[in-house]
């Protein structure tokens, strides 16, 4: 497909940066909609159009495939549908900073549990710490305590969904796991969709609104995040999003006129700096990798020696994920 091959040749860091940006903004725009269609409409529509779309890109092929393979297809849709919907019930109650920072919970857990150097902790306490400066200090209306907790479940399927990214975009070829995801994750929200907006989700002005949403918050981010995540661990890919807040808040002044606090701006220049952090540090361990090995073939006469195991492996892209044992994964 030309636009992942397009896509392998820019750094996962900034395929996940745009795709940062492309839904946060969405979300932005979404939370205009939801006077008139409602969250879960909402999401209905954001996942139909996403999916319509994607489908016709990729035409994706389910013969041949194992259980295994379209089990974690299937598991991958019906997170993707809970993980929306509950951000955007959680963004109906709470301003988009807050609810972001809240759902943040999930890939930062997902950082803390795959982090294995001393610095790699550094970057994920300074992204938690601005975390929670963003998200009590970020706006002055009270936060509603359903709002609060639909926003940490949010976050918990935010985390599956980045090990499950990970499982689909290896087992499938291009975004096909993502599209077959996507139509899932549709068929489960009609009831709920169409209980929530009615005759509004047929209006021109909605369905516009909705196939805006979809681009923005569903179809960049999630293909620029799947194809980034064949070239990142999960460890990288949660501190890299902590920039997620950051990117909410700005979207949230912008488009919703959320204006932020010397606290909010404090945040953000915090997990700018993890996000960095993490990046550069990246960088110089992927360069020290290539020295040693170009040192220790040097002082073998050129001779391999046999693949590093700190180099990713066919069907697992990156050291931060185990080798295939032969045993199912809990995700299998």
């Amino acid at each position: 497909m030309p636009l992942t091959r397009r896509s392998e040749a820019i750094p996962p860091q900034i395929l996940l940066l745009v795709g940062i940006a492309s839904v946060q903004f969405g979300a932005a725009f979404a939370g205009t909609l939801f006077a008139e269609a409602g969250p879960a409409g909402v999401v209905l529509l954001r996942l139909a159009f996403a999916s319509v779309i994607l489908l016709a890109l990729t035409r994706p092929r389910l013969a041949g495939r194992s259980r295994r393979d379209l089990r974690a297809a299937v598991i991958f849709g019906l997170v993707l549908a809970a993980m929306n919907w509950s951000f955007y019930e959680s963004l109906d109650r709470l301003p988009l900073g807050a609810a972001v920072t809240v759902e943040f919970i999930g890939p930062l857990g997902v950082a803390i549990a795959g982090s294995r150097k001393p610095l790699d902790l550094l970057w994920v306490a300074l992204a938690g710490g601005g975390v929670a400066l963003l998200a009590f200090g970020g706006s002055n209306q009270s936060l509603d305590p359903v709002g609060l907790l639909l926003a940490a479940l949010a976050g918990a399927f935010w985390a599956a969904y980045i090990l499950l990214s990970q499982r689909v975009g290896s087992d499938f070829a291009g975004l096909d796991g993502l599209a077959i995801a996507l139509t899932l994750g549709t068929l489960v929200m009609i009831p709920a969709g169409v209980a929530d907006g009615g005759s509004a989700l047929l209006r021109p002005g909605v369905l516009l609104g909705g196939l805006g949403v979809a681009v923005l918050s569903s179809l960049i981010p999630y293909s620029l995040e799947l194809i980034a995540l064949r070239r990142l661990s999960a460890a990288a890919f949660g501190l890299l999003m902590s920039v997620e807040p950051a990117f909410g808040a700005l979207a949230g002044m912008l488009v919703l006129s959320q204006q932020p606090q010397l606290r909010t701006v404090a945040a953000i220049v915090m997990v700018v700096v993890a996000s960095a952090g993490t990046t550069i540090e990246a960088s110089r361990s992927a360069t020290g990798r290539a020295v040693g090995r170009a040192a220790g073939q040097g002082a073998a006469g050129d001779v391999p020696t046999g693949p590093d195991p700190n180099e990713p492996r066919p069907g697992w892209p990156d050291p931060g994920r185990p080798a295939p044992t032969g045993q199912p994964t809990p995700l299998g």
